[in-house]
């Protein structure tokens, strides 16, 4: 099947291998909607690029790696990218982490934005109740924000953005 004839699924490919992904549970769907709400609001209030939600795929290299983060945003300056689906690096990506996904979301995944140089990583942690921010520094991923439990977490690339996590893990 053609890539443009398929149906919607949550087929991820990695490293040049097919990955299939399992339907997300419901604290993850809410945990993602609390997310892509706060964040689509700022950026559109002010007007500083698109978010976007998973199912979409973002294509960083054809055939080897082709990824669906849960969310995703891109700067208005790097709208170029946006096409049939994203094809190029984002400007951040976020995953929300499940004891099923744990190593590709933190290890294999974390490898790859980093390789393609995604200027920010978010990843959510529900089972502790925590988000770390990371971004590129000198071609690595370096902690930029990181709370848990209570507080705030800040983005570097999305200017002036603050989410509470007493707004996300309700």
């Amino acid at each position: 099947m053609e890539t443009s004839e398929r149906d919607l699924d949550l087929t991820e490919i990695i490293n040049g291998v097919e990955v299939m992904g399992p339907s997300p549970f419901r604290r993850h769907q809410r945990i993602s909607g609390n997310l892509n709400y706060i964040i689509h609001h700022y950026v559109k209030t002010k007007d500083l690029g698109q978010v976007y939600y998973s199912p979409l795929d973002i294509i960083l290299e054809e055939g080897v790696n082709r990824l669906q983060p849960d969310l995703l945003f891109i700067r208005k300056e790097n709208m170029a990218i946006l096409q049939d689906w994203i094809r190029g690096v984002p400007d951040m990506v976020c995953e929300i982490v499940s004891a099923d996904t744990y190593e590709r979301d933190t290890a294999v995944k974390r490898a790859i934005y980093e390789r393609y140089r995604v200027p920010e990583y978010w990843i959510v942690l529900p089972e502790f109740q925590a988000i770390e921010v990371l971004a590129i520094e000198d071609d690595r991923y370096r902690q930029h924000s990181f709370a848990e439990l209570e507080g705030m977490v800040i983005s570097k690339v999305i200017e002036g953005l603050q989410v509470n996590l007493n707004d996300i893990f309700d």
